[in-house]
Formats: structure tokens, C-alpha cells, sequence
């Protein structure tokens, strides 16, 4: 009973200093020993149960018993040859599987929480998997807890276990001895649990049990893992599936009632009626638009924008309002103090050279850091940036920041939260204890009595708070964040809500936050393409405006709003008055809400970022919720749509650019693949109406989808992004798939190849002096025919796919060669047609002749013609476009 050990039994038993922590060896050693500290969640399919899988569909079944009655009847090759695509369909489909699994497996990886842990006397994050038994690990808010930990030491620790104890409201966490040890698990207060979460507070904890040794591990409670659901675009690509297969099944029972009425040979119809079904039904649409998602959501990981939820990359192509953060996200989040200010007046900060701080600055200096929970050592650092900022004025002026630390132990806390922007410190100094307080400024000047002057403490007056707030202006005008800093002697430990009270206001410093350099263009970038970009920060709004004016987000300082302000409206009224404000500033995360639901009640599409713990309602409010990779907590992330790897405003307009993109190459796959299976119905209900011989057999209908299905479709899907993409006004989410005229291409592309398949058809019996209405013709006369049809509607699918790139430029215009996969995949298809009619046993087999001189000529020339018909009419509507 871990929780009923004194903290010294614990550390013994685990064999680890808490100041050091275990050393990488030994975590290593204990890694193999324990495992990795994950929980096993369902067991992966194997290959096996995937192939499976995906014989586990009624259009199968159907094929199965064509296979049957093909054997009954003494078709050996047919059913051979349909047993075949069986197979080669379900393998693509496994592969397919395998790959979109694969993408989203990585990318679940790469947003899996961190944990921050002591390592050789060392602070550091590594992968929550890593935790072993023995690592003392440092809790702090917003980050999920990645073990079972013994506490060793908190300051006003709260956290979230609901998932395991049902306790909604946050449990209080104490590193105190518990005596009882029937203590129940939600009392056990020295205690924190694997997949809870720190809400408030820091704390320090030993791993006490990892993986499935930890109490959701006993449950096998699996939380981390992400539910399989299909996007809604996916759903809707299955239903419409659904309806045009119902469509298919209708003409082909019709065909077979027009073939008995017809008298002609019933089985060989039924064959033919069941090949049509399997290949006018575009059962492939999910699929396709799985391994495009897949592929898309890989590149964009690649590029800084990690998708967490695949229904984000759909909605990322409406978004029309990016609300982000200042810090870090505009900004390079390289805080660097620049000056400070006490009432003796302003100071320069000299970088590498010596300062000479008075006393009072350096009292300022070593407030800050004795209230501040970074790290600097060697060059690198770990926590906020801003506090790492402080750490480096210490430095700069001159402070011993070991000593400093060593000489003040920190024996109580009153955590930062966005409400009050403070946080206080009590540090105890041989025998004498002080608060020190950082935060907003103006809140320090609320509760500050006292000021310091010259090392004199004096009352405050309304001539100090002037002063204070004057120079607050000025550093604001010239785009510096303030922060200020108090502090007051005490006699002995307080509560935290004593801290801030009857304060000495010392005096505040100046930090510059470079702008990115990248993200200006970014924000105009999302202009032209119709995105409004709108700055929500914390700092004062003549620093948030200065910053926002030199990015181009904002023209007039009546365009910037603060949190303040906002409170004197209404929701009804500034639902109507958001779309004025370009900039939000001194702002808290219920606020951050507000803003996201005006702005939605507006009829926006709204991206919001967010990296705090109290940032989890704005960015599940928002349309697309986006977490910082890099300072957002692990609260934030889970509560994401998307996390910035890069913590960079760029990445989100490129994210959205590619968004936009991915859904055009899905769109493009779709539209390819009805316009080709209207084409093959279309060819097929008009002869067989006609009365004519059956242009295509079974065993060519399946091949034929087997070729267009797989090859160009999925091509088309990793079409390289269209640069002119981020030109267009963002996309209606209620819009319709077959929006912009995409109906109406399906409808007269189909037409085109049914029109063309019946006609090279029509040649073949042509070309030997017959026509397809005679009521005798020589078989090998309706085999060449049918091997006619058959070129001519492979040629016609896979070079019309050149035209489905764009619906509007050239082929010319975007580069033939510019997707090498669609090359690559019309190469692949006219081989294998070579490889069908000249190899003498697929011939046999697909009842195939090698075509004579004029029979090529005719294929070349009408597989051509909806290529043709689709770059002239895109030249007609540019035409017609620049009249106007």
C-alpha cells in the first residue's frame, strides 16, 4: 500500500533520489524489466482477418454465386477469372487498410502525451511511454499525469480523476502520510493516477506503477485510444453509394427482364446483369476516400499540422475566421526583457555586457525568479518562456540564481490562473518568510499598498499608480509585453489567499516578443483566400495593437477590443458588433468562448487556438481547435482538432491550404469514378434496349473496374495541391458534392463514354461488313466488336482522368507530368490492356482479338475524344467567363 509508506520508505523501496532522479541507465534497465508504460488496447487485425474482412460485403456474395453458377454452367475460365478480381480487389483493399491504419496510428502517436521527468539531476519531457517505476516526475497544470505516482511534494495540487474515482469535482492532492490502510481509492490524497489530469497547482511524484500495473490498468479502462469513426464526408460518400447501387440494380434487373423478353441466353446475361451491378456500383468511394485522407493528413504531419480527428480536414477547407494567439504563435515566443522600470525611473537591459542594477532593480529581478517555476542551465531550458526570460535578466543583472535558489526554499504557493493573472510565491530565508507575487500589472496596482523607493517601502499614491501606468503605455506603444513584480514580508506560513493582499509594488519589466517572420505574408496569404485573421491575447491592448498593425491584421486602434469592454455588452450585442474587432486583448478563456460563439452565431467557420488548461471550451467550441505542440498543455492538445508541431500561425494557413486541397482530390476521385460507371451502364443499357449483342462480357465489366477503380481514382487523390487554391473564397460546408456543375460533369461525361463504347462497338461489326441489328453474324466478327468496346472505354477512362485535375485549367496549363502517379497509373492500365489482348491465353480467357491496324487507329482516336471534348469546353467557359 503505497499510500500508507512515508515518503522516505517510498524513495528507499524504489531505490531513487528525488533531486536526481534515476539515472538514463538505470530507466533504461527498468524499461526492459517493466514495459512500456502503455495500456493494451484491442488486439490489431492481423492480415488474415483484414483479407477477411473485405470478402464480408454483399456485392462479394453476389460475385461468389456468379462464380457458382459460371462453374454449373462449364465457364471455368470466367469463374476463374472472377474468383481472381475477388482476390485482387480484397488485396488492394487490405492495402489500403494497412496504409490509412499506418498514417493515423503515427499520427495518434505524435499527439500521445509527454512526460516532464527528473533524470540525472536533470529536468527533461520525454514520451509518456517511457515512465518507469522510480521517475520522479514533475506535475503541473494541464498536464495528464502519465503514471501511478506517490506525491513527494505539492503546492495547492488539484486533480481531475472523474475517469476512475467518478468524482466530477477535482480531488485536492497533499504528499501527507495516510495511517488507514483501508483508505478508499478516490481519498487516497498522496496519490495521483495514471490518464487523470492536473487542473491546478504543481506537485512532484514518484512512478509508483506503470502500463497495466496502474489502477485504470487493473480496469483495463482503456481511455487514451482514439474511436474509429468515419468523417462525414465518408458517411456521405457511403449513402450515396447505397442509393446509386439500389439505381444499379434496378437497370440490371430490367436488363435481364428486356434479355428474357429478347430470348437470348439467360445465363450468360445473369453473368453479365451481376458484372454491371459490381461494377456500376462504386463501392470503392469510402475507400478511395480513406487513403486520400490518409495520405493527406501524412503530409500535412509532415509540414508541422498534426491531425487528431479526420473530420477536421474537411471542415479546414470552410474556414473563414483563424482566431489565434499572440504569443508564440504570431510571435517567435523568444521573450528576451528588453527594460525595466522602478520608480527611480526606465532602464535599459544590456545583453552581454554589465549592468549596474540598483537595489531596488535587483530586488525586481530576484522576485521574478523566486517566482517562477522555468529552468535555465547550459544553454537550454524547460517551462514558460517568459519565465525563462526572467531567469535571464537574473542573469543579466548580475544575480547568483544557484544561490539565490538555494538560500530561499519555496514552502508555499498560490498557482497562476487567467482570472486573476498572478501568482505568488513563499520562500523562507533563514527563518524569514516573504511572498513574492508577479503578474499583470494593473492587477498588482489594485492590491498593492505600498511602494518601493530607494529601498524605502512608503505608501502607494495615486501620483506612483500614474506613474506606473504611464510607463505600462509606453512600453505597450512600442509592442513590449509588462509584467510587474511585489512582494511583502510575513511571519510565518499563510494561507494562499492572504498572499495577495496589503502588497509592496517594486516595479515591472519590458519584454519584446519578435513577430515571425513568415507569419505577415501567412496573413495575407489567408486574405486573399478569404480568411479573416483576428490576434486574442492577454497583453494590453496598445501591445497587442502595435503587433497587429505591423502584421497587417488590424488598420485602426477602434478595431481592437478589450476583455474589459466586452463585459459592458450583451451577447446579443456583441454577437452584431465581432465582426468590427480584429483584436482582442486582455482577455481570459471564458471570454476566448464568447468571442468563438458571436462569431459563429455570425455564420463563420471558426479556427481557434489555444494552449492553457482553461482553453479546452474555446477550442471544443470552435469549428477547428488548435493546440500548440510545443507550450500547449496536454488538456489542450486532447481537446483538439489539430495540434501545430511548430506552435507557428503559418502552419495554420498552410494547414488550411492543404485541407482545401485534399478535399478538391477527393472530389476529383469521386466525380472520376461515377462518370466512369455511368459510362459502362449507359453503354450497356442502350445495346442490350437496342437489341443488340451485349458489348462487354463479365469477365471485362470486372476488369474494367478493377482498372479504373484502382489505378487513376486513387491517382488522382495525391494530385499535388493547386497553388491557386488559396485564391478562392472558402467553401460552403453545406454544400452540395456535385456543387459547381460536378452533377453535370458526371452526367455528360457518362453520356460521352457510353456513346463512345457503343460506337466503337458499332465499328467493329463496321469494319467487317455487318451491323450490330443483322440477325446472324460469325462470332469472331462480335468478339472483335466486343474487344473494341473493350479498348476504347479503358482509353477513353483513363486519358479522360488527365481532364478531372481541374475543372477549369488546361492540362497544358497544370503540366501533364506534374503527377507523376497519374502518369505512372495511365501507363500501368494501357500496359496491362496490352498484356490482356496480346498474350494469347488472356485473350482466350477475357474472349478477346488482337485489333488490326484501322481497329488501333479507332481506339487511339475515340479514347481521345473526352480528353478533347473536356480541355475545349474548359477554353469555351474561359472564354465565355472573360466576355463578361
Amino acid at each position: 500500500m503505497w499510500f500508507s509508506k512515508s515518503i522516505e520508505d517510498v524513495l528507499r523501496e524504489l531505490n531513487v533520489d528525488p533531486a536526481t532522479g534515476l539515472k538514463e541507465q538505470e530507466a533504461k534497465a527498468r524499461l526492459e524489466k517493466y514495459g512500456s508504460n502503455n495500456l493494451k488496447g484491442q488486439k490489431k487485425k492481423n492480415i488474415l482477418q483484414m483479407f477477411a474482412a473485405q470478402l464480408k460485403d454483399w456485392l462479394i456474395y453476389v460475385l461468389f454465386a456468379a462464380v457458382i453458377i459460371a462453374l454449373f454452367l462449364g465457364e471455368y475460365i470466367d469463374a476463374i477469372i472472377i474468383v481472381s478480381v475477388i482476390i485482387l480487389n480484397a488485396i488492394l483493399g487490405v492495402i489500403q487498410e494497412v496504409k490509412a491504419g499506418n498514417a493515423i496510428e503515427a499520427l495518434q502517436k505524435m499527439s500521445s502525451p509527454k512526460a516532464l521527468v527528473r533524470r540525472d539531476g536533470e529536468v527533461r519531457e520525454i514520451d509518456s511511454e517511457r515512465v518507469v517505476p522510480g521517475d520522479i516526475l514533475i506535475l503541473d497544470a494541464g498536464r495528464f499525469i502519465s503514471a501511478d505516482v506517490r506525491l513527494i511534494e505539492t503546492a495547492n495540487l488539484q486533480v481531475e480523476e472523474s475517469a476512475l474515482t467518478g468524482e466530477s469535482v477535482p480531488s485536492e492532492k497533499d504528499a501527507m502520510l495516510i495511517h488507514d490502510p483501508k483508505t478508499p481509492l478516490g481519498d487516497r490524497e498522496n496519490l495521483a493516477f495514471m490518464t487523470s489530469i492536473v487542473t491546478y497547482g504543481r506537485g512532484v511524484g514518484v512512478a509508483i506503477g506503470t502500463g497495466i500495473n496502474t489502477e485504470v490498468g487493473k480496469i483495463a479502462n482503456i481511455i487514451e485510444g482514439e474511436e474509429e469513426s468515419k468523417t462525414p464526408l465518408e458517411i456521405r460518400l457511403n449513402n450515396l453509394g447505397k442509393t446509386l447501387g439500389k439505381m444499379a440494380i434496378g437497370i440490371c434487373l430490367f436488363i435481364f427482364a428486356v434479355s428474357l423478353f429478347q430470348g437470348r441466353n439467360l445465363a450468360e446475361m445473369f453473368l453479365v446483369s451481376v458484372s454491371l451491378a459490381v461494377a456500376a456500383i462504386p463501392e470503392g468511394l469510402a475507400a478511395i476516400v480513406a487513403v486520400v485522407l490518409s495520405i493527406g493528413v501524412t503530409s500535412m504531419s509532415k509540414r508541422n499540422a498534426i491531425i487528431r480527428r479526420l473530420p477536421a480536414v474537411e471542415t479546414l477547407g470552410s474556414v473563414n475566421v483563424i482566431c489565434s494567439d499572440k504569443t508564440g504563435t504570431l510571435t517567435q515566443n523568444k521573450m528576451t526583457v528588453v527594460k525595466y522600470f522602478t520608480i527611480k525611473g526606465e532602464f535599459a537591459v544590456e545583453r552581454d555586457k554589465k549592468n549596474t542594477p540598483t537595489e531596488d532593480a535587483q530586488l525586481l529581478a530576484k522576485t521574478m525568479i523566486l517566482c517562477s517555476d522555468a529552468t535555465w542551465e547550459n544553454g537550454q531550458g524547460t517551462g514558460d518562456p517568459t519565465e525563462i526570460s526572467l531567469l535571464l535578466l537574473g542573469d543579466d543583472l548580475g544575480i547568483d540564481r544557484k544561490a539565490l535558489g538555494t538560500g530561499n526554499k519555496r514552502v508555499a504557493e498560490f498557482a497562476f490562473d487567467s482570472d486573476r493573472k498572478l501568482m505568488s510565491t513563499l520562500t523562507e530565508e533563514n527563518g524569514k518568510f516573504t511572498v513574492n507575487t508577479k503578474g499583470a500589472i494593473d492587477n498588482l496596482l489594485k492590491i498593492a499598498t505600498h511602494v518601493l523607493v530607494d529601498g524605502r517601502v512608503i505608501p502607494i499614491t495615486d501620483e506612483h499608480k500614474k506613474q506606473f501606468n504611464l510607463e505600462t503605455e509606453s512600453m505597450s506603444g512600442q509592442a513590449l509585453r509588462t509584467l510587474g513584480a511585489a512582494y511583502k514580508p510575513v511571519d510565518s506560513v499563510i494561507d494562499a489567499s492572504e498572499m495577495e493582499k496589503d502588497l509592496i509594488l517594486i516595479g515591472l519589466v519590458g519584454m519584446i516578443d519578435p513577430p515571425r517572420t513568415e507569419v505577415k505574408s501567412s496573413i495575407q496569404l489567408a486574405k486573399n483566400a478569404g480568411v479573416t485573421s483576428i490576434m486574442i491575447t492577454g497583453d494590453h491592448k496598445n501591445t497587442a495593437f502595435a503587433i497587429a498593425h505591423s502584421l497587417g491584421i488590424v488598420e485602426r486602434l477602434d478595431q481592437a477590443i478589450t476583455g474589459q469592454e466586452m463585459d459592458d455588452f450583451t451577447d446579443e450585442e456583441f454577437a452584431t458588433k465581432i465582426s468590427g474587432y480584429r483584436v482582442f486583448a486582455r482577455v481570459s478563456p471564458e471570454h476566448k468562448v464568447r468571442i468563438v460563439h458571436a462569431l459563429k452565431s455570425q455564420g463563420n467557420i471558426v479556427s481557434m487556438t489555444g494552449d492553457g488548461v482553461n482553453d479546452a471550451p474555446s477550442l471544443n467550441a470552435a469549428d477547428i481547435g488548435v493546440a500548440m505542440g510545443i507550450t500547449g498543455t496536454d488538456v489542450a492538445k486532447s481537446a483538439s482538432d489539430m495540434i501545430l508541431a511548430d506552435d507557428n500561425f503559418a502552419t495554420i494557413v498552410s494547414a488550411i491550404e492543404q485541407g482545401r486541397n485534399i478535399y478538391n482530390n477527393i472530389k476529383k476521385s469521386v466525380i472520376f469514378l461515377l462518370t466512369c460507371n455511368l459510362g459502362e451502364v449507359i453503354a450497356m443499357f442502350v445495346t442490350i434496349l437496342a437489341g443488340w449483342e451485349a458489348p462487354l462480357l463479365a469477365t471485362q465489366l470486372l476488369w474494367i473496374n478493377l482498372l479504373t477503380d484502382s489505378l487513376p481514382a486513387v491517382a488522382l487523390g495525391m494530385d499535388p495541391g493547386d497553388p491557386d487554391v488559396m485564391k478562392e473564397k472558402p467553401r460552403n460546408p453545406k454544400e452540395s458534392f456535385f456543387a459547381e456543375g460536378a452533377g453535370l460533369r458526371v452526367i455528360l461525361g457518362g453520356i460521352l463514354i457510353g456513346a463512345i463504347t457503343i460506337l466503337a462497338f458499332w465499328y467493329g461489326y463496321f469494319e467487317h461488313g455487318y451491323s450490330p441489328f443483322d440477325a446472324s453474324v460469325p462470332a469472331d466478327v462480335v468478339e472483335y466488336a466486343r474487344t473494341m468496346a473493350f479498348m476504347a472505354i479503358i482509353s477513353c477512362q483513363l486519358f479522360y482522368s488527365l481532364a478531372f485535375r481541374s475543372s477549369k485549367k488546361l492540362i497544358f496549363t497544370i503540366g501533364i507530368f506534374s503527377n507523376k502517379y497519374l502518369i505512372g497509373a495511365i501507363v500501368l492500365g494501357l500496359l496491362l490492356q496490352l498484356v490482356v489482348i496480346g498474350i494469347p491465353a488472356m485473350q482466350n480467357a477475357f474472349k478477346l482479338q488482337m485489333l488490326d491496324f484501322r481497329g488501333w487507329m479507332m481506339v487511339i482516336a475515340l479514347g481521345l475524344v473526352p480528353l478533347i471534348f473536356k480541355e475545349l469546353s474548359k477554353l469555351f467557359l474561359r472564354a465565355d467567363k472573360n466576355k463578361k
